[in-house]
């Protein structure tokens, strides 16, 4: 076991993310305004051991549930919303890899030489490296049956080229997965783990109102990668996955968003405090009302992840899953309006903990699945309909 299992065996992984979470405050307003990577945020997850949090432990890691990523990507956004968002990334791929069953690995044809080298992956996890998810286009959003990214076969492994939009951590990363469709039929779809290096082109066009430090630029790829790297080594398998794992591609940004939230009412309460403004019933009011809200939202997630944990896929499971990331995404906003008005005019200035947590904040509702699409989902389901498959566009 390397010395950053050690760290993180030694130290509960929410223990160790709740230690760093004042460093990662410390470092968030200068990356937020440079909009540059917030690099030694990532030195310090690795130090930690977090890197390995979702990775099993006969294979090095931390093998924790999802329930426990929710809390530790918690405790992290309330550091920095965008350090916690890109590690969201990196434990939405080794937690979705690590979740692979035997029998759902044979369920899904899953031949032994591919889950070995997805052992391969999780072990570097361990010991790490970290991983990036380049999925959405531009032209396609989330949407994993319209993306124009493509690969083919060539001797010795796959051809992948086309070009990805919002690759959080992008040029920093050790790997990235990467979905693309099938040259000879569209309608497969399927995910590479793709190495940084050459055949990889990092285009800087992350300039935004908030998350400014995810360096969620465009990549652009003309690479051939070794045929390992195709995951699960079966193709077609990414929008299956996608049905029987939602909660990594929806509801794990939900845990970032209550931690913004809850991160908000920590600043609006300091700002108040040292401005002696407290005394203040309707300010009083806000913060009572923000702090009932992100409870509330928090259960729900925590409902979710421990359904996930559960019963991973079921019915049940993926209506609450849906509901948690509405919920965090909303609440997050509405939350972080009400601390800036509590706070007044001069929590706008730029610089501001609270200016910055209203931006972050804004962004939750825009993640995939956003908000509408949230609330569409659960309406058709609410309706008796499938919510995945009962709509005008798919949802994948």
């Amino acid at each position: 076991m390397s010395e950053h299992n050690r760290r993180i065996v030694s130290r509960p992984a929410p223990e160790a993310a709740r230690r760093l979470a004042p460093r990662l405050a410390a470092r968030a307003a200068e990356h937020d305004r440079e909009g540059s990577f917030p690099a030694e945020d990532f030195t310090d997850l690795r130090d930690a051991g977090l890197f390995g949090l979702m990775v099993p432990a006969e294979l090095g890691g931390a093998g924790a549930s999802f329930s426990e990523y929710a809390t530790v990507a918690t405790e992290l956004a309330r550091g920095n919303g965008a350090t916690a968002l890109v590690f969201n990334m990196h434990a939405s791929v080794t937690g979705a890899l690590g979740a692979v069953t035997e029998e759902l690995a044979e369920a899904l044809g899953v031949p032994d030489e591919a889950l070995a080298a997805r052992d391969r992956l999780l072990r570097a996890a361990a010991d790490g490296a970290w991983y990036a998810v380049a999925m959405s286009e531009r032209a396609a959003g989330a949407r994993l049956s319209q993306l124009a990214t493509v690969y083919q076969p060539v001797e010795g492994g796959w051809r992948i080229k086309g070009s990805k939009t919002f690759c959080s951590g992008a040029g920093h990363a050790d790997g990235y997965l990467v979905a693309a469709r099938s040259v000879d039929d569209p309608s497969v779809v399927s995910q590479f783990l793709v190495p940084a290096g050459d055949g990889l082109t990092v285009e800087p066009t992350w300039d935004s109102l908030g998350m400014r430090a995810t360096a969620s630029h465009d990549l652009h790829l003309d690479v051939t990668v070794p045929a390992d790297r195709l995951l699960g080594g079966v193709e077609g398998l990414a929008l299956v996955v996608a049905q029987l794992m939602p909660h990594w591609l929806v509801a794990s940004y939900a845990a970032v968003y209550v931690g913004v939230a809850r991160a908000s009412i920590d600043a609006a309460a300091e700002h108040l405090n040292a401005r002696n403004l407290a005394a203040l019933p309707a300010v009083r009011a806000r913060l009572g009302r923000a702090d009932a809200a992100v409870a509330a939202a928090q259960l729900v997630v925590a409902e979710a992840a421990r359904r996930v944990d559960e019963a991973p896929g079921d019915a049940d499971t993926n209506r609450w899953v849906w509901r948690a990331k509405l919920l965090a995404g909303t609440t997050a906003a509405d939350v972080a309006a009400s601390m800036l008005e509590a706070a007044g005019t001069s929590a706008t200035r730029r610089g501001h903990p609270l200016e910055r947590l209203y931006r972050d904040a804004r962004c939750g509702s825009l993640h995939p699945a956003t908000s509408d699409v949230c609330a569409d989902w659960l309406g058709v389901a609410a309706l008796g309909g499938d919510p995945d498959r009962d709509t005008s566009a798919p949802r994948w």
